[in-house]
């Protein structure tokens, strides 16, 4: 073990240092390792720095690697500008509660993230051996308390309106209002799927989404009933198409039901066909979660349950299209 070089480092202090070394030793320790491990505190990670080396580790687990920026915005809006140049041994529940407490009740879907992506990072920490708090958070959840916060649920259309709401869509010739029959009222996809919806996508009568496109990040079948495939023959590229080709903007459907007077969002017809379906069919709980792309298969039952219900689907979105479309 060397104990530096001569004369930077004196007979008298070459001697101390053994001494201490064989300290160590005697207790169990090996003096190598325990200097190593000093040298490496001398370097003390940074909030913003742990943060950064977190959010590489689970890149792959994110939706596009984490490219949108969504796992990040929180901790780049609320945290870093705030804390990100502390040192992430020195975060504990009252730093966390100064930090946070501005926005726990006003802002409280990002203030529960925040703290959410800072428990995953001083877990992160602690696997690269930095002595940090692991109840961190959980200490500082119970010093903020219980947030004010009603939960606002998207404004959707009641489905006894919908048919008269489509008749209306139908006398339009509008990129948005095709958009929002095609897509929103009869496949129940989500809007982000709509606008970027591509003919290379199509097939017969199946939509079929790429992982990277839904918001599970699986694959997707969407089956498409007559009405929806009318609404896109003949189409070539952007089945959607608005300024020069490029895709729907994302307020266009928004922006087309605002005119009209609707307090609804293109996002809730979701809600009014699952609603529909719920009081009006004798649909099977998996099936009518599948026509919204949600995962109902997990665990054990989703090893050996792999079908995606297309048969079963269809027949529902084609009930909900006769629904739409009936003559009062």
């Amino acid at each position: 073990m060397g104990l530096g070089r001569w004369p930077d480092v004196s007979i008298a202090e070459a001697r101390a240092a053994a001494a201490d070394a064989r300290a160590t030793l005697r207790g169990g320790q090996c003096p190598i390792e325990a200097r190593r491990l000093e040298r490496r505190l001398i370097h003390r990670l940074t909030v913003s720095e742990a943060i950064d080396s977190c959010f590489e580790a689970r890149k792959a687990q994110l939706k596009g690697d984490g490219k949108a920026g969504r796992w990040m915005s929180p901790l780049k809006v609320h945290v870093i500008p705030k804390i990100g140049a502390h040192a992430i041994e020195d975060v504990d529940q009252h730093v966390l509660r100064d930090l946070l407490a501005p926005i726990w009740h006003t802002k409280p879907e990002a203030a529960a993230k925040a703290l959410n992506r800072l428990n995953l990072t001083l877990t992160h920490a602690a696997a690269l051996g930095r002595p940090v708090d692991l109840q961190a958070c959980m200490k500082a959840r119970a010093l903020l308390g219980k947030q004010r916060h009603e939960t606002e649920h998207i404004p959707a259309l009641p489905y006894s309106e919908a048919p008269k709401f489509y008749k209306w869509l139908c006398s339009l010739d509008t990129t948005a209002s095709r958009a929002l029959r095609f897509l929103l009222m009869l496949t129940l996809a989500r809007t982000s799927e709509v606008r970027l919806a591509v003919s290379d996508e199509i097939e017969g009568d199946v939509w079929s989404l790429a992982a990277k496109r839904t918001k599970t990040n699986e694959n997707r079948r969407i089956p498409l009933v007559p009405e929806a495939q009318a609404l896109i023959t003949g189409r070539s590229g952007n089945l959607f198409a608005a300024y020069k080709g490029k895709p729907l903007s994302d307020m266009a459907m928004t922006a087309l039901m605002d005119r009209a007077g609707h307090s609804a969002r293109p996002h809730g017809f979701r809600s009014t066909f699952r609603t529909w379906a719920e009081e009006c069919t004798k649909a099977d709980f998996e099936t009518k979660e599948a026509c919204l792309g949600h995962a109902v298969d997990l665990g054990v039952v989703g090893a050996y349950q792999r079908s995606d219900r297309l048969a079963k689907r269809r027949k529902l979105l084609g009930e909900w299209q006769s629904y739409l479309m009936r003559e009062d």
